[in-house]
This record gives structure tokens, sequence and C-alpha cells, in this order.
């Protein structure tokens, strides 16, 4: 499994939040199994999504995508995104 992390600024979660869901569909076509939505403890409008990922290869496309760069439009990102890509070392849960 693989994870693409996304930390930007939005203008307001409620409304990126909308624009990120209608995104499901197109996310699962590019190999998405799952993902966290994080918020900023001191700021709602700083937001980081841990993607989990078939392969890096589908995110890699979805991210180039101008279906994302219109939701990311719509939802209010303010700058460009922080994106990091990682191969799971490992996962273990309490």
């Amino acid at each position: 499994m693989a994870r693409l992390v996304v930390k930007h600024r939005v203008a307001n979660f409620e409304s990126w939040k909308k624009a990120f869901d209608s995104m499901e569909s197109i996310r699962k076509e590019h190999g998405w199994v799952g993902h966290t939505v994080l918020q900023d403890a001191n700021d709602p409008n700083l937001v980081m999504i841990v993607n989990q990922v078939r392969d890096l290869e589908g995110a890699k496309r979805y991210g180039g995508s101008q279906a994302l760069r219109d939701a990311m439009a719509r939802g209010g990102v303010l700058g460009a995104p922080e994106v990091s890509f990682f191969e799971d070392a490992e996962v273990k849960s309490y």
C-alpha cells in the first residue's frame, strides 16, 4: 500500500469538504482505497489528507488531472498544496 499526503490551506473547510467529497468516484478510478482528513487543531482551514492508494502511479495520474485542479478551485484551495508520496514501511494498530 502507498500513501499520498496532501497539506493545504482552504478558504472554508465546509466548502472544501463538499468539493473533496464530490471527487470520490474519480479517486476510486485512480486506485484509492481510503483516506483520512485532518484539520489543524488551531486552524480548521489548514487541512491534511492522508490518502491510501494501491500504487503511486495512479496517485500521480490523479494528482496531475484537470478534474483535481477544477475541484481544488471549486473548493477554495489557497496556494499550492504540499504533496508527498510514501510507501508503507509498517502499519500497526493497538
